[in-house]
């Protein structure tokens, strides 16, 4: 009964936004975390026309080549162990290496396959890459290994370039730039926040996750602000309607008392869909296209919204949980986390339908 579905023409808009954005730069789709949970292989098919992909895993790489994607893909953690490499060359995948074990692996591989190499520079992020000092040995040694393709691409992560006046961000791109300069290589910096709020970051390549699915990297923003389209809208249906006297409670722990004579709508949908338990009282929800109000705690597979003041509701009358009207960064917002997080945490009994 509840589905997400999946706008195809949508993302092909945004990545024409990406395009009018950084008009000089190559675009990296990134698809890791199955698409931000759009169901990647689709994804990959409406995308088709970004120059490659990246995701995280090497069985996200894998499934995208079984499904016939023959476009350059880029892996963000790069490989673990030796035979993590030796499946990155039977399927063409780029590595990215971001600490001295992964060089060792490409020191001792011995097959025919050259890797192209995404160098990483931790420049403040804290999390993943070779710190500045640790740069000059690094590139040495990739310089003397036999396995990979000459040069090496440099890239970086920014950690809070969703801050528009963030000095943390003003700090790693001067890092990067001063650690960079005069090196052979292609650049990528630019995640969508960077792409969007630092013009700086658009390098030769741009990695635009979450604004392909039009959603706003920036707080208080929603992609329609940013020129972006909805990917997903979260749908569901009424399977109840139940008429309250004032004084009356709703849900688990009585979380809710209607004020009056109230009619509350039963929606197929909850926590163990994705729809967070913690979102606030009061967050917009659709019910036949008209704006109503969730009312109550959130259960594992059922919500409750306030119908009162809307024309006559009924069983199978259609809900939408976010998407189009309710944009999901206000969603997530009720929730007190990220729309990353919603869109991530559909879950797998949720049908996704591409359209």
């Amino acid at each position: 009964m509840i589905s997400a579905v999946v706008d195809t023409a949508a993302l092909r808009h945004n990545l024409s936004r990406v395009r009018e954005i950084a008009p000089k730069s190559r675009v990296l789709a990134v698809l890791k975390a199955n698409a931000y949970g759009h169901g990647m292989v689709a994804v990959a098919s409406a995308l088709a026309g970004a120059d490659g992909f990246a995701v995280a895993r090497l069985e996200e790489a894998i499934t995208l080549r079984a499904a016939g994607h023959a476009q350059r893909i880029v892996l963000l953690e790069g490989v673990q162990g030796a035979e993590q490499l030796r499946e990155a060359a039977e399927n063409g995948l780029e590595l990215v290496v971001h600490e001295p074990g992964q060089i060792a692996l490409l020191e001792a591989w011995r097959g025919e396959h050259l890797f192209q190499i995404w160098l990483k520079i931790d420049t403040g992020m804290g999390r993943l890459g070779f710190r500045p000092g640790e740069l000059t040995a690094a590139l040495g040694r990739l310089a003397d290994c036999k396995a990979i393709i000459r040069p090496v691409a440099l890239m970086t992560h920014l950690a809070e370039a969703e801050l528009r006046d963030s000095e943390r961000t003003h700090a790693q791109l001067e890092c990067f730039e001063r650690l960079t300069t005069g090196l052979p290589g292609e650049r990528s910096i630019a995640n969508s926040a960077g792409m969007i709020g630092w013009p700086a970051t658009r390098t030769g390549w741009v990695r635009p996750g979450l604004m392909l699915y039009g959603i706003s990297p920036f707080a208080g923003e929603i992609g329609a602000d940013l020129g972006l389209r909805p990917a997903m809208t979260l749908e569901s249906r009424v399977i109840a309607v139940r008429e309250l006297m004032a004084g009356d409670r709703v849900g688990y722990g009585g979380a809710w008392t209607a004020s009056r004579a109230t009619r509350i709508a039963v929606v197929a949908a909850g926590y163990g869909d994705g729809y967070m338990r913690n979102t606030a009282g009061g967050t917009p929800v659709l019910v036949n296209s008209r704006q109503a109000q969730l009312a109550g705690r959130v259960s594992m597979d059922m919500l409750t919204v306030d119908v009162t003041d809307l024309p006559l509701v009924a069983i199978g009358d259609p809900v939408v949980l976010w998407g189009g009207g309710v944009p999901v960064e206000i969603v997530a917002a009720a929730a007190g986390t990220i729309p990353y997080e919603l869109v991530c945490r559909v879950s797998e009994r949720v049908h996704i339908d591409v359209r």
